[in-house]
């Protein structure tokens, strides 16, 4: 990772913003790259920014996997804090691609010195927009791993810079490559369950030791095999500056500074998919609740969590889980006013179920149907070939994480980790993309429109009308009413 101890010049334009020539000069330098990779047989020039767990098991495993397939890729640079491991990765792709990468330190100077088009970034969530960041700057293509950024702010600070870029980013929700997702769009599009109401997801797990503690520690990790001032970023105000502990450094979801615990690392899964289910992206309203139950060992993050989050749309996002119970797990679901979309649990769906509401409610013949689908046996590696597939295309918006949903799901579950530690509502205006605890009326808004008989909100791109919509009023409501001046408003 990047510290002050090395100043390369590439490194020092990426950190400090250099001047307009030099920024247009590297900038330049990679948009004839990219125009290069994508108009001839020249190869995708990849490194790789703090491939550990799942840097190196998922990131540089699948590459190696594709570039044997004959994806036209190479593996060219590996930057990583912890030197057991950066030798272990780099060793690696060198045994499978018979190509031995750079081995660095410092992300900057990989960045300068490679040539790159594209960097995986898979270090912990408190470097991720930093180093996204810097890469879009430097004319990088960008594959970040979940979450895609430690706040909300940052989220709403790549999806700025990413758009300004030009460049293909994917954030890594592997589950947002199954196919399922776009289909459940188009048939909540066409009004299959009427008026969507709600979504409710989870990922419950269960251990022995506590969450995120069967991360080894290992003797072997010293402050003389770990840049640990690098790692912690503290001379960039990316983390408070503390004492080298193994712990934090090998199991730092479990401690705030670094992560969000079940809220970034499990909650982002299921809640991108969901938000891609639904076309649903920023929330109006958030709420956290939860607490440290049960695994006292030492943790910041909470055993058990629930979010929940209201939508413009008239939508409401249920996502919720423990850390110590996992036979019991709640069904992923998708709730409308003439049916529900059910589909389980876990992300391997050969299909789902529609089921419908009662027929007096519906007042049209629907029948419980299996809906098929295509599973996807390795979501993680379709998710790294999509990428590639819209690097060598030049085309940004054919990621199936895109950082627009990436940050759609950061608001959520950040929004509701802060609302749990801080006791507050989180409020957000999407339009001015500001965030706060003062309560704009939310209530109010949907007791006026009732008041109003307003027509209910509905998901982007709905197609239906005002089908699954609308309510039978009984022939008694003509009863019904304000009495003025004493007039009996069923005889007006």
């Amino acid at each position: 990772m990047h510290s002050d101890d090395h100043a390369p010049n590439r490194r020092d334009f990426i950190k400090h913003s250099a001047t307009a020539a030099a920024a247009a000069s590297a900038i330049g330098l990679s948009a004839r790259r990219a125009e290069a990779v994508q108009g001839s047989n020249e190869r995708l020039r990849i490194g790789f920014i703090g491939p550990g767990g799942r840097g190196f098991g998922a990131h540089v495993k699948s590459l190696c996997k594709l570039h044997e397939a004959g994806r036209n890729i190479e593996l060219v640079g590996v930057a990583e804090v912890y030197e057991t491991q950066r030798n272990k990765v780099a060793d690696y792709i060198k045994s499978q691609t018979d190509r031995d990468p750079g081995r660095y330190v410092d992300y900057g100077e990989m960045i300068e010195k490679e040539n790159l088009d594209a960097v995986c970034i898979g270090t912990p969530d408190h470097w991720h927009h930093k180093q996204t960041v810097d890469a879009l700057q430097a004319g990088l293509h960008v594959y970040c791993e979940k979450p895609m950024t430690k706040t909300v702010e940052e989220a709403f600070s790549v999806e700025d810079h990413w758009k300004k870029s030009g460049k293909v980013m994917q954030v890594g929700v592997q589950s947002t490559s199954l196919p399922v997702w776009n289909e459940v769009r188009d048939l909540l599009q066409q009004g299959k369950l009427g008026k969507v109401l709600g979504f409710q997801t989870e990922y419950f797990r269960n251990s022995d030791m506590g969450q995120w503690r069967y991360y080894k520690l290992e003797k072997g990790m010293t402050p003389s095999t770990i840049d640990w001032k690098r790692w912690l970023g503290a001379n960039e105000d990316l983390a408070p500056d503390m004492p080298f502990d193994r712990e934090v450094y090998k199991q730092w979801r479990r401690f705030w500074p670094f992560g969000s615990g079940m809220f970034t690392d499990l909650f982002v899964h299921r809640t991108t998919s969901m938000l891609k289910a639904t076309g649903l992206r920023l929330p109006g309203r958030v709420t956290g609740a939860g607490g440290i139950y049960l695994e006292y060992d030492g943790r910041d993050v909470p055993d058990v969590a629930t979010v929940v989050a209201d939508f413009h749309e008239g939508v409401q996002g249920l996502v919720t889980a423990t850390m110590c119970n996992q036979e019991s797990r709640v069904d992923q679901l998708i709730r409308g006013h003439f049916g529900t979309f059910a589909f389980g649990n876990g992300e391997q769906f050969d299909g789902f179920d529609f089921i419908p509401e009662r027929g007096p409610v519906t007042h049209v013949r629907q029948e419980a149907e299996r809906i098929k689908t295509e599973p996807v046996k390795n979501t993680t590696l379709a998710h790294f070939s999509n990428w590639l597939d819209a690097c060598e295309a030049g085309e940004p918006l054919a990621c199936n994480n895109p950082p627009d949903l990436g940050a759609a799901a950061m608001a959520v579950v950040n929004l509701g980790a802060q609302s749990y530690r801080q006791g507050k509502v989180f409020f957000l205006d999407a339009k001015k993309r500001e965030i706060s605890t003062d309560d704009p009326g939310w209530a109010r808004n949907w007791e006026s429109m009732s008041a109003a008989r307003a027509e209910p909100h509905h998901i982007a791109g709905w197609k239906a009308g005002d089908y699954g919509s609308t309510l039978v009023d009984p022939e008694y409501m003509k009863y019904g009413g304000p009495w003025i001046d004493g007039k009996d408003p069923a005889t007006a």
